[in-house]
């Protein structure tokens, strides 16, 4: 596979050795380059052979560096090759739920393991063959995060919708023996992959080693299911027994493996009522971008920060200023005890839920608020400055998902939206960096 060169950087082992922009790469230690994985790896030596073709011209170069220096090209392709797309038909597919008038972009079904390695992605493993599985090895592609909703082959390609779903556990012990870990997942559908279908995963993950824990999240469900599969959402009661499922093996584990393993989603313990676990229980929180120790984390890091500050900066009484917190229906309670337990001298903090429109009202999470529902609802609202997470706009961060801009909103309500990182610092920061021009 050729590997067309864009850019070559002056300074660097490439250009001394008379590589040029146009020039198409060909291998590397006689290898071909797959993508920018295999460059990575195979460029990480001390001396690198290569083959390139220069006006159909095959040359043959060695080039001599440091070891992990970067040999200073740049390709035509960044990721030199092209994604890679979802091959399934999961029963509860967030983007099969999208409503009809969402950006393009959000409609791209990706399931590809390299995104996984640099990004944290799940993925399926269903678009992955043998040979495939044998590079993941090669390239010490660990950790990797893995969607496995559940281990029963049956129920699993039940799930996905796709009959290579069945091969999960081969794949699995595999990437194992070979020396790879993952982090799992299970989505997890009321009265389908719960229950005993859960203990079982639970039990099966647990004995193959490279698996390093198991989040569980509660299927999301929007307003536009017409013709989908009918599921529904967990009850208070249905919640509490997957923790309790959870709780059981989460002891077990701990004196077995020294892990608690298993890691139900904020998400699941807002919905049966239940206080989150104490911090040390999420252990190095290896699942936080899964939802698992979201809330936890934020409430530990603003206590941390809080409690630096002079006993004068925290004082609840006094002249204030107002600021509105926007968020999603399912934290407004959690913030508001936070923002309580927190006083700030000169603030008052108006935590305000926004119900997602744009949705439907069963998706409750901050993080997919868009800028429409968000100045609908606080149009009338008292506050001279909004905070939001920054999880509702795109990476940009200039853009919610209805595709309204940060200045469009900002303009709608006549007042700043704050954007503050997911830390508890971050958010501590802001507000008395606005109150008192102490931060950015």
């Amino acid at each position: 596979m050729a590997q067309k060169i864009s850019a070559v950087d002056s300074r660097s082992p490439a250009a001394r050795a008379g590589l040029r922009p146009g020039d198409e790469l060909l291998s590397i230690g006689g290898e071909p380059v797959i993508d920018f994985l295999d460059y990575q790896a195979l460029t990480a030596e001390r001396r690198v052979e290569l083959v390139v073709r220069r006006e159909g011209q095959i040359k043959n170069l060695s080039i001599r560096k440091g070891e992990y220096d970067p040999l200073g090209l740049e390709f035509e392709r960044p990721m030199m090759s092209g994604m890679r797309l979802c091959c399934n038909k999961c029963l509860f597919c967030f983007v099969d739920q999208l409503p009809g008038h969402v950006r393009p972009s959000m409609r791209v079904k990706d399931d590809d393991w390299r995104m996984s390695l640099m990004m944290g992605n799940y993925v399926t493993l269903t678009n992955v063959s043998d040979r495939e599985l044998d590079r993941m090895i090669a390239r010490h592609a660990s950790p990797l995060y893995i969607s496995v909703h559940a281990v029963d082959p049956e129920l699993r390609s039940h799930i996905l919708g796709q009959e290579r779903g069945r091969r999960l556990l081969d794949q699995l012990k595999h990437l194992s023996d070979g020396g790879v870990e993952f982090h799992t997942q299970a989505v997890l559908c009321p009265g389908i992959n719960d229950g005993p279908a859960l203990e079982e995963t639970i039990e099966t993950l647990a004995n193959i080693p490279g698996t390093l824990s198991l989040a569980l999240v509660p299927v999301g469900l929007t307003g536009h299911r017409e013709g989908l599969s009918p599921l529904r959402t967990y009850t208070r009661d249905e919640a509490r027994a997957v923790i309790e499922i959870a709780n059981r093996w989460r002891e077990k584990l701990l004196n077995e493996r020294g892990t608690r393993f298993v890691f139900p989603s904020d998400e699941f313990y807002l919905q049966a009522g239940m206080a989150l676990p104490e911090d040390e229980e999420y252990e190095d929180y290896g699942q936080i971008d899964d939802g698992v120790g979201l809330l936890r984390l934020l409430d530990a890091e603003f206590h941390a920060a809080w409690e630096e500050l002079p006993e004068a900066d925290r004082r609840a009484d006094g002249p204030k200023r107002t600021f509105i917190c926007a968020c999603g229906v399912s934290a407004a309670a959690f913030l508001q005890d936070l923002f309580a337990r927190h006083p700030l001298t000169g603030i008052e903090m108006r935590v305000i839920p926004v119900k997602n429109r744009f949705f439907g009202e069963s998706v409750t999470v901050s993080g997919l608020i868009t800028g429409g529902d968000l100045t609908d609802r606080l149009k009338d609202e008292s506050g001279e400055v909004v905070f939001i997470t920054e999880c509702m706009l795109r990476s940009e961060g200039d853009r919610f998902l209805d595709d309204m801009t940060l200045d469009e909103a900002q303009r709608i309500l006549g007042r700043p939206i704050i954007p503050v990182g997911r830390s508890g610092n971050d958010l501590l920061c802001a507000l008395r960096g606005y109150a008192q021009g102490l931060c950015p």
